[in-house]
């Protein structure tokens, strides 16, 4: 049982619960006190011990569900098929499988897994298939291709062949009963193949969603699909989450420096200059502070709801950050994205200033006017923007101005590098006066950008 409750702690992380390894130890004590004998103990025992929010215990809810249930052996024909085999075999097919005299069919004759189909013992085959699954490392299943694969073991594992050889001996000497085993083989083939496709969904979902999101930290976000819209926000949440882990956090290691020799010489002045005590020079380490700029307009409404989304969980990592989103006209969105749930803070700033024809040199200037103050040595200013103004006046002066006043200038472009410059992109002239300039065409390119922004503070 203890083999049992590690698979069960592995599906669960694969259905995104974070269990630790002590967590675990500590749901195995708990289940030795409860006891598997009610399953609805047993649930709540799990959900307690292992799932710490709402969405972990619905998931694991959900695992628990799905890993406990065992697919139903399949009914190889229909009650009346099986009367009328019955009345052509002369009898009882059980007692046929074991020595009736009407079929004369002798259990020496059949194998194993023939008794067993023909005596429709639905908990022995349950019990078979558990057992041949464990043979055949069925928990070992990760992709949707293996799964002919594990059929195909799990059968030979029963004693399939030996199943096939029964069924070609009695074709000529009893081809009703012949006709109800290959019946039954085609029910225990269905039954093995939900036994296959549950284990996919417990074993292999982790791997399947690992490789659907490596597709998509890869793809361009302004060519996501429709149906991928809601897949890449949850994405997003995942890298805001990891953002938050890595880097909101205290940390436990100082960072010391180089050993202090005066400092550690007047320290243990009474021990004779023994080192017993030591004096580092401590590295210094600014607070982070940010000042976002988010292009909304409609030339970039396909990425903007993705860089408000990273946006939104700088507010939960750094303690100092000022949000602006703008199109022909800039306004703070600071306390929106701080008091509202991503999807609400998104939704009400896409509607005050979203999806307009962008004005960069105007909304540049809307900065200087009203917010110029909250850019200091110590400031990073982010840019998330095509820099396309439609050859309007782009105002770089403003942005030079920016750059001299603050710690460092970013500038995150959605678009490919092959495009800055043509048409009434202005992006090579701001690239002028800024520290760093990337191209976050990606969710992969976007998360490395903010996480190097982030990590210059710790």
């Amino acid at each position: 049982m203890r083999e049992n409750l590690h698979r069960f702690f592995r599906a669960a992380r694969g259905a995104g619960v974070r269990v630790s390894p002590a967590e675990s130890i500590d749901a195995m004590r708990a289940v030795s006190e409860v006891g598997f004998a009610d399953r609805a103990i047993l649930r709540d025992t799990f959900l307690l011990t292992l799932a710490k929010t709402q969405d972990e215990k619905r998931a694991l809810g959900d695992c628990f569900d799905l890993f406990f249930s065992r697919p139903e052996p399949q009914e190889e024909a229909s009650e009346q098929r099986k009367s009328d085999d019955q009345e052509k075999a002369g009898g009882d097919p059980a007692a046929e499988a074991h020595g009736g005299a009407a079929g004369g069919v002798q259990s020496e004759i059949v194998g194993p897994l023939a008794q067993m189909l023909l005596s429709q013992d639905r908990g022995a085959i349950s019990a078979a298939i558990a057992n041949a699954s464990g043979a055949a490392s069925l928990p070992d299943i990760r992709y949707f291709t293996q799964r002919g694969i594990f059929q195909t073991r799990i059968l030979d594992a029963m004693g399939i062949q030996r199943l096939r050889d029964d069924i070609d001996d009695l074709t000529a000497s009893n081809p009703a009963l012949a006709e109800r085993l290959l019946d039954a083989l085609n029910g225990l083939r269905g039954t093995v193949r939900d036994a296959v496709s549950q284990a996919l969904l417990l074993y292999g979902r982790e791997e399947a969603e690992n490789l659907r999101n490596e597709i998509l930290r890869n793809a361009p976000l302004a060519r996501i699909e429709p149906r991928q819209v809601e897949q890449m926000r949850i994405l997003i949440r995942q890298i805001a989450r990891r953002l938050r882990e890595r880097y909101s956090k205290p940390r436990k290691r100082q960072r010391r420096g180089h050993l202090d020799v005066r400092r550690t010489l007047r320290r243990n002045a009474a021990w004779g200059g023994v080192p017993f005590l030591t004096a580092w020079k401590r590295k210094h380490r600014d607070r982070p502070k940010i000042v976002a700029l988010c292009d909304v307009s409609g030339s970039v409404a396909r990425v903007s709801d993705f860089f408000l989304l990273l946006i939104h969980s700088l507010h939960e990592v750094v303690d100092d950050v000022r949000s602006f989103a703008f199109s022909g006209n800039l306004i703070e969105v600071s306390r929106i994205l701080e008091s509202k749930p991503p999807e609400e803070a998104m939704a009400e700033i896409m509607s005050k200033v979203g999806f307009g024809s962008s004005d960069y040199g105007n909304s540049l200037a809307d900065f200087e006017d009203g917010w110029m103050n909250t850019v200091t040595p110590q400031t990073t200013v982010i840019v998330l923007g095509d820099a396309r103004s439609n050859n309007l006046d782009p105002r770089a002066d403003i942005l030079r101005r920016i750059g001299e006043r603050s710690k460092r200038l970013v500038w995150l472009n959605p678009e490919g590098r092959m495009t800055w410059g043509f048409g009434d992109s202005e992006m090579p002239r701001y690239a002028t006066f800024c520290s760093v300039v990337r191209q976050c065409a990606t969710a992969k390119q976007l998360e490395r950008a903010v996480s190097d922004i982030v990590a210059t503070y710790q």
